[in-house]
């Protein structure tokens, strides 16, 4: 029971971490959350509760409020909650689910005709300094580190205008041994195209499944354009669980706060301001 507990209350502050004023605490007292999930013009609510006997012997309950999902949506999607479950017993996987409805949402989205259409494009750390900048690269800032049981995450961040600058910013970042040595340099990036009214985006995960997806979606909630955000992280040999991913949107979020881009992101917009 108190192992229950303990490991409840990690993934709560972790969920909170990542996913900010989307998770919301619908009733502390029972243990119930909720959070929306938009992909374009698909849109859901997934309410959570958590059990006392959670996550050792019984999964949460959830239901899914979506006006715009068919029945076979919804059940498709329920399916597939059971299945991450029954994939990972004894785990806890809110995260997952969360993540599983945003990928079924995407995929909607793809088949669905919008009326705001974005282009999606593939491309085919440890560092002392605040800034660097190659002769032929856009200046890269890097953010402080964060160590957790030996395992260290930092935020790098840079302007770009073109999928060639991103290229140049992953060359400049590799130059370092020890980030090019590192365990994940997990990245996203948005690049707005003024000629053809498009957002070019792209994430990777290097190995840390559904990471880069999240950093990508920082970038999207906070309304950032011509912005790419990598996080390296050396491991240090003790599995972390769902505090990674905290530490990992923690690592870019203070990367973006130290550019300037949260503060611009959550003010009016005015002139842009020049760095000095």
């Amino acid at each position: 029971m108190v192992d229950n507990l303990s490991r409840q209350v990690e993934e709560i502050e972790a969920l909170s971490s990542i996913y900010g004023n989307e998770w919301k605490t619908e009733d502390e007292a029972n243990r119930a959350y909720s959070i929306r999930i938009e992909e374009g013009t698909q849109s859901a609510v997934l309410y959570i509760t958590v059990p006392a006997d959670y996550p050792s012997a019984s999964p949460p309950q959830y239901q899914l409020s979506a006006p715009t999902l068919s029945a076979q949506d919804k059940q498709t999607i329920s399916t597939q909650l059971d299945e991450v479950y029954l994939e990972n017993i004894g785990e806890t996987v809110i995260f997952q689910w969360v993540e599983k409805v945003r990928e079924l949402l995407q995929q909607l989205q793809l088949q669905a005709s919008s009326e705001e259409e974005e282009c999606v494009v593939d491309l085919p750390t440890e560092c002392s300094d605040t800034k660097t900048k190659s002769t032929a690269g856009p200046e890269i800032i890097h953010g402080d580190t964060i160590t957790d049981r030996k395992s260290v995450f930092q935020g790098h961040a840079a302007f770009v205008f073109s999928a060639e600058e991103v290229s140049l910013v992953l060359e400049e970042l590799y130059k370092n041994k020890k980030v090019a040595n590192a365990t994940h340099n997990i990245y996203a990036y948005r690049i707005y195209k003024e000629d053809t009214k498009c957002s070019v985006q792209d994430c990777n995960d290097d190995g840390e499944a559904q990471a880069g997806g999240r950093l990508l979606h920082l970038l999207q909630i906070l309304g950032l354009q011509n912005v790419m955000v990598v996080v390296t992280r050396w491991y240090g040999g003790v599995h972390l669980g769902p505090d990674r991913f905290r530490h990992i949107n923690n690592a870019a979020r203070q990367v973006l706060d130290l550019a300037g881009l949260i503060e611009s992101a959550n003010q009016p917009k005015k002139g842009k301001k020049k760095n000095s």
